[in-house]
């Protein structure tokens, strides 16, 4: 009895080590797939899904995604056009390398100007005040600058806010207070958009003559303007640092902003999806590095230039800032050259209200 259950066991044993060689054999010799089997198998799913889900398959789903317009009873632009893949690239872009590559921009500036403020520290008057103004600016110059910088910066952090905000305050806030603060930026940056485009065209036609190109311009750029030298420049009215602000930022910067922000603003006339995608990248791209030069203006026009503020704050600067400063349209002003004249003595345009 004992014999023949161990031969039964040993039987066994035999023919489960037969079953796994056997196995290993079929398994590494190699797999023939019949493709003309598969094709017709999934021919014939598709087709069952035509039947059981008959706008739910590979076909459909390609014509609908080729954003070629289909039938439909509602007539405009691309109403005809269910799902727009481009929208996809857009918002991969968008939230992906544009986002990334502004706020590195936006970072190094500041950093750059920091670095720059602690190694040259501003630049200062030498000689000392005069006691005689010059008109440097005349009520409507501070007006028209003032309006358009206000603007400029409301439009700035809110298109800020905008673009960054959903990784930077949103986990601060939470989801209540940023979408508050998402919908008053928003409508904030629609309603001083157009604002902006007014300033900046009454800035450009007021201060065009003066920031028309020099010869004395190109000196003023090979010596950097004495920013690095302290070494005394002679310029006009406005210098060459200021002029090409005028051209890049005030004309050229603002000519793309305001074009492509007025397709943003005003998404009734007959502008597609596709047209506001492209409106929309060349419209945050161009703001950001319009941003990041106006960091540099800013900064000479404040703490990095002394008696740059107070010259647009009061309008008039003292004759030895003048001097130093821009000495060419100093002496048109006081050969009667220039628009602008002296206005007396300090006492008095400080004891004005």
């Amino acid at each position: 009895m004992r014999i023949k259950t161990r031969g039964c066991a040993l039987l066994k044993l035999v023919m489960a080590l037969a079953f796994v060689g056997s196995s290993a054999v079929h398994a590494a010799e190699p797999v023939q797939i019949d493709e003309a089997q598969v094709a017709a198998k999934d021919k014939g799913s598709e087709a069952q899904r035509e039947v059981v889900q008959p706008y739910n398959n590979a076909p459909v789903w390609r014509e609908v995604r080729s954003g070629q317009p289909n039938y439909t009873n509602i007539k405009g632009v691309e109403t005809g056009v269910l799902i727009q893949s481009a929208g996809e690239t857009w918002r991969a872009f968008h939230n992906g390398p544009m986002t990334f590559y502004s706020g590195i921009l936006l970072i190094a500036v500041p950093v750059v100007i920091f670095l720059y403020y602690r190694k040259f520290g501003p630049l200062k008057v030498h000689g000392k005040p005069a006691g005689r103004l010059i008109q440097r600016f005349s009520d409507w110059d501070r007006v028209v600058h003032w309006s358009t910088a206000i603007s400029f910066v409301v439009l700035g952090l809110t298109g800020l806010i905008i673009l960054f905000g959903k990784w930077i305050i949103l986990p601060v806030l939470g989801y209540t207070l940023f979408s508050w603060l998402a919908i008053i930026s928003k409508n904030l940056h629609n309603f001083f958009g157009p604002l902006f485009i007014f300033c900046a065209v009454a800035m450009f036609l007021t201060f065009l003559k003066d920031n028309l190109w020099k010869a004395h311009d190109l000196m003023w750029f090979k010596k950097a303007g004495g920013m690095f030298t302290k070494e005394h420049v002679p310029s006009g009215r406005f210098n060459a640092g200021e002029k090409a602000w005028f051209w890049t930022g005030v004309f050229l910067l603002s000519i793309i902003v305001a074009v492509t922000g007025l397709i943003l603003d005003f998404p009734n006339f007959e502008q597609g999806r596709s047209i506001m995608q492209q409106a929309n990248v060349i419209h945050a791209i161009f703001a950001v590095i319009y941003i990041a030069i106006s960091l540099g203006h800013t900064y000479l026009g404040t703490v990095g230039l002394e008696g740059a503020y107070e010259a647009m704050r009061d309008g008039t600067v003292d004759e030895t800032w003048a001097k130093e400063h821009h000495e060419l349209w100093y002496n048109d002003v006081k050969s009667g050259k220039a628009d602008q004249k002296l206005v007396g003595a300090a006492e008095t345009a400080q004891a004005r209200p």
